[in-house]
């Protein structure tokens, strides 16, 4: 597919998402934010693919939600053309709920400025990199706004809740090296990020099962909402019964006694075993 605000590239196993208005500092559009839905569905419906890395074109991450279009308006639905008697969904959320569900491991490559939703985007990407000369803002308050695209939800659970309020009420826009102090990102210098992230992608795409992690980012994403162990001890115990049957477990033995690489046959649009029955995905009132 086509796209105008972001680049979708595979070389190997390794897609690349990027967002692309570099003139903008990659400014969020809602725009951009359906083609990032639609590259992650290409990426979720290709076996070939086994690890996503996203980043920015340029000099900067993701500055936040483009304010120069309507200014002061930007954030009025009724000003906007959309109807103000019901709720209109945040795009940002749309963008953050779909990587959640994403079956795909997920780098972020945080190569430069991340604010508002340029970093809550982030959240429900599986691991975090970091420019060390990035800067990172939860600005809403400072806009009259609250915390989007889910981040309410991810960011607690990621760095606990009064970190999540200290940076959410001063809206202050800070350097990665406090983000990574916090468990937010890892920093790496500012001329390798990419590099950190493909090596990092390419190490998962090789001695990690496809299935297995699809499976292992679903179990750990849902796993956060459970009230007890014992909910995920019956997930475990079906994957583990399922998936020894399967051939990939028995590969990954084998390249192991056998001091080898692993070669994977199973894909998981078409071979990952349903171990979640209870599971059921909440919808929007």
């Amino acid at each position: 597919m086509d796209y105008e605000q972001i680049k979708y590239t595979v070389n190997g196993h390794i897609g690349t998402i990027t967002l692309n208005r570099p003139d903008r500092l990659n400014a969020f559009t809602r725009e951009m934010g359906a083609e990032i839905i639609s590259a992650f569905d290409e990426v979720d419906a290709d076996d070939n693919v086994r690890v996503v890395v996203v980043t920015g074109e340029g000099r900067g991450f993701c500055a936040g939600a483009d304010l120069a279009a309507a200014g002061e308006d930007t954030f009025n639905a009724a000003a906007r053309g959309r109807d103000p008697d019901k709720v209109n969904r945040d795009g940002g959320g749309l963008v953050s709920l779909r990587i959640f569900n994403s079956t795909t491991p997920v780098i972020g490559a945080i190569n430069g400025p991340a604010v508002g939703v340029g970093i809550t985007m982030t959240l429900p990407m599986d691991i975090r990199l970091a420019s060390a000369s990035a800067r990172i803002g939860f600005v809403f308050n400072r806009r009259g706004l609250v915390p989007e695209a889910a981040s309410s939800w991810f960011l607690p659970r990621l760095v606990g809740i009064s970190k999540a309020l200290e940076w959410c009420y001063s809206g202050r826009v800070f350097g990665a090296p406090e983000a990574a102090d916090a468990g937010l990102v890892t920093t790496v210098p500012d001329d390798e990020i990419l590099d950190r992230a493909y090596e990092m992608a390419g190490e998962i795409a090789t001695y990690a099962s496809p299935v297995s992690a699809a499976l292992t980012r679903q179990m750990l994403w849902r796993g956060l909402t459970f009230d007890h162990p014992m909910q995920a001890h019956k997930v475990d115990s079906r994957a583990i019964q399922a998936l020894g049957e399967l051939a990939d477990v028995k590969e990954g033995v084998s390249s192991f006694l056998e001091k080898r690489a692993p070669e994977w046959t199973l894909n998981p649009t078409e071979d990952t075993p349903e171990i979640f029955p209870e599971w059921e995905e909440p919808t929007f009132r």
